[in-house]
């Protein structure tokens, strides 16, 4: 055990006198010292005794990942429920050291079980509204998820995945849905360019600053993230890094927590994604350093849906299956949907869609094809030049249509073939 603070000697004093599960091994005067000294091997469970303001989401999955588990001494209730976001176990000032030791072995057994050591109650959606923003900050714990999450992940060269990512948020929100729009590209982001914003703050960046400190409740994530109103629908938007030097500022540990506040404030979250998937600790020889594609990785794994987007060309078709194997070994059991995306007979020749089909069915990795997206520039480039989205600058285009039918559930897929069947056999029996 370690503990933290200048003041509490009667706590170190009153744990020793105890001679009983608790062993105190080293008492630490700042926070940088206890992480040294957990990621030593040395403590199986470290204390803060004072300074608790200091910790934040990335500092207590750190010393959790090396086996140590936190419990933070606070008697304030902000702050207590901050802590309890962090998944940091808490009691208050004044216990007893019995009671406190107690609360030590605890954190550890349930650190040991695979679990984390805070775990306050949760509540529902309607239920921590209605408390007020303190109960709808009660962490990502539980499952009281009630929202998708859908990745648009490809490999490089551009095959498209932003245009794919910010039309499917724009047509799941036409069609009634709630929907949050995240640009997590650590490489290029381009959402906000695509949609006309003017953002230099990076909304993904201030949202993950406050779950980092465990300050993002649903108020606060409304706050920075940016409404863009689409003819009468409205969707939210967490705009990406305005430099690619900025990436360290999406911590894994904190936009899980972002992704897990979307889940709970929208019906669907689309996250668009960088393409690299390569383990980072293979790129730097210090492996608790910030990695800088965690953020594509935790939003793979962590995804419902993952769309896989490639060129339909003899370049991008390879690069695909290349990535779509990297894919499978990066995030074992992710089950992604190819759309195959700019279509078009000069690449591919006469009929490209069966001729694609053929091709994948004899040399594809074995996902499915879940639709072929037209090549159409004019359209694109249309709405690229105006700041909008397909549905609003080219509603007719037969890419937006494709981007579409991804949002229509398999109810109105059945229900929509029904009806051109039963059209066709009226046409015959005319």
């Amino acid at each position: 055990m370690v503990t933290v603070g200048h003041t509490r000697q009667d706590l170190v004093g009153g744990l020793e006198r105890l001679h009983g599960p608790v062993t105190v091994v080293r008492r630490c005067s700042a926070l940088a010292e206890l992480l040294a000294v957990c990621q030593g091997g040395l403590a199986r469970a470290a204390v803060v005794a004072a300074g608790s303001e200091e910790l934040t989401a990335s500092l207590v999955e750190r010393l959790q990942s090396a086996g140590v588990a936190v419990v933070a001494l606070a008697d304030d209730p902000a702050e207590v429920s901050r802590l309890r976001e962090l998944r940091a176990a808490t009691a208050a000032t004044g216990l007893e050291a019995a009671e406190l030791a107690a609360c030590i072995a605890d954190a550890v057994e349930e650190l040991g079980r695979g679990g984390h050591a805070g775990r306050p109650s949760v509540e529902s959606r309607a239920e921590a509204g209605a408390a007020g923003p303190d109960a709808a900050a009660g962490g990502p714990v539980g499952d009281t998820r009630a929202g998708s999450i859908t990745a648009v992940w490809g490999p490089t060269g551009a095959p498209g995945r932003s245009t794919v990512a910010v039309n499917l948020a724009a047509e799941a929100a036409a069609a009634g849905r709630e929907v949050i729009l995240v640009d997590a590209d650590t490489y290029g982001a381009s959402v906000a360019t695509m949609l006309g914003l003017l953002d230099e703050s990076a909304g993904i960046a201030q949202a993950c600053r406050l779950a980092d400190q465990g300050l993002l409740d649903a108020p606060a994530l409304l706050r920075v993230a940016a409404p863009v109103v689409i003819r009468s629908f409205q969707l939210r938007v967490l705009t990406g890094i305005s430099r690619s030097s900025r990436w360290p500022e999406l911590r894994a540990a904190a936009l899980g927590r972002v992704l897990h506040r979307c889940r709970e404030l929208a019906d669907l979250t689309v996250v668009d994604v960088g393409f690299p998937l390569e383990s980072d600790e293979e790129l730097s020889f210090d492996t608790a350093a910030p990695r800088r594609n965690a953020a594509a990785l935790h939003t793979l794994e962590s995804a419902d849906t993952i769309y896989a987007v490639g060129s339909a060309d003899s370049i991008g078709v390879p690069r695909l299956v290349r990535g779509l194997a990297e894919l499978a070994e990066a995030v074992p059991g992710a089950a992604p949907q190819v759309l195959l995306n700019k279509v078009r007979p000069a690449a591919v020749g006469r009929s490209p869609e069966r001729q694609l089909e053929e091709a994948w069915e004899r040399y594809g990795p074995g996902a499915p094809i879940r639709a072929f997206l037209p090549f159409d520039p004019r359209a694109a480039d249309d709405a690229l030049a105006a700041g909008s989205v397909l549905l609003e600058s080219a509603p007719d285009s037969g890419l937006r249509r494709a981007v579409a039918g991804l949002v229509c559930a398999p109810a109105q897929h059945r229900s929509r073939a029904a009806g051109r069947l039963a059209t066709a056999l009226v046409r015959r029996s005319r």
